[in-house]
């Protein structure tokens, strides 16, 4: 959001006449009419510290929380991991490959494509698969919520690999007493099937058939796990600046930054109370109303 309070009142201005406020007044009603009239029928998520830009942030919104991001490498979870650790969280990350955490290239700026390495940050290196793995990170520290965003070809990684890996990080985090959960799967996931774009269904149907099986058992077993989660279905992923818009979709979905789905699925496991817990959203940068996440200073209580 852009803040315009420090730009100077011009007493040069000329003062508005009793007239000319009451031609304002008319044309205001007139035009939120309008917009109401041709507001598009989504469902909407408006961040608090935006919907109540005049109230002090929420106790939950201040306090720092240790973040097991699940997949610590990939292009989207490096996204979690390097915002998480910049909001002052912990992080404790699983990757196969610890070597290739590095900043990203959305929120990164410069410094994209740099190691990633911070005091607040454990890498883990180790297979979701294996459950001795997922249990070292749940381990290292008190874990607060659990970010998995998982990726990789069926032919590297294996058919059921996000199911078994998913499954892994739920019994650790039942035998922990973690209770809440953010799972990156994709648009035409489960029931989303008809807000995927017509030429993604048909790689769903035919290239990309065995990886959205793993994404349906996946989704399916988050859902039976009991636990407090969000299932996050993105639109086509970018690797462009946040935008700092998420817009919850109910018809078809376009793309969205995956700096953007981070923060989104960020909020999701750290918000007591982040609206879509026990639910499916499905989130892209068109259509819908959006939500807009405040990293402000004042929001994190820094001013």
């Amino acid at each position: 959001c852009r803040d315009f309070s420090h730009y100077p009142y011009s007493a040069q201005w000329p003062q508005p006449t009793p007239l000319t406020m009451r031609l304002s007044a008319v044309l205001l009603f007139a035009a939120v009419g309008a917009t109401a009239a041709f507001a598009p029928r989504h469902t909407s998520f408006v961040g608090g510290s935006v919907a109540h830009r005049n109230s002090s942030p929420s106790t939950s919104a201040l306090s720092m929380k240790t973040i097991a991001v699940i997949g610590a490498s990939g292009l989207t979870a490096s996204e979690c991991v390097y915002q998480a650790l910049q909001d002052g969280d912990t992080v404790i990350g699983l990757t196969r490959n610890p070597a290739n955490l590095v900043i990203p290239k959305g929120s990164g700026g410069d410094d994209a494509g740099k190691p990633l390495t911070d005091d607040k940050l454990t890498c883990i290196g180790g297979d979701v698969t294996n459950a001795a793995d997922v249990a070292k990170v749940f381990e290292a520290g008190d874990v607060d919520g659990v970010v998995v965003a998982l990726g990789g070809k069926t032919s590297d990684v294996g058919d059921t690999m996000l199911t078994d890996g998913t499954k892994n990080v739920i019994a650790a985090m039942k035998e922990k007493g973690v209770k809440r959960l953010s799972v990156v799967t994709s648009i035409g996931a489960g029931d989303s099937k008809d807000q995927a774009p017509f030429f993604f269904k048909i790689l769903m149907m035919t290239a990309m058939k065995k990886i959205f099986a793993d994404k349906n058992e996946q989704e399916r077993a988050v859902i039976e796990s009991g636990l407090e989660y969000c299932i996050v279905r993105p639109g086509g992923l970018t690797a462009d600046a946040p935008t700092g818009v998420v817009n919850v979709i109910e018809g078809e979905a376009g793309s969205i930054t995956r700096a953007d789905v981070a923060s989104f699925c960020l909020s999701s496991v750290k918000d007591d109370d982040f609206p879509y817990i026990g639910k499916t959203p499905c989130i892209s940068s068109i259509g819908g109303t959006s939500w807009v996440k405040d990293r402000s200073k004042a929001a994190r209580g820094e001013m």
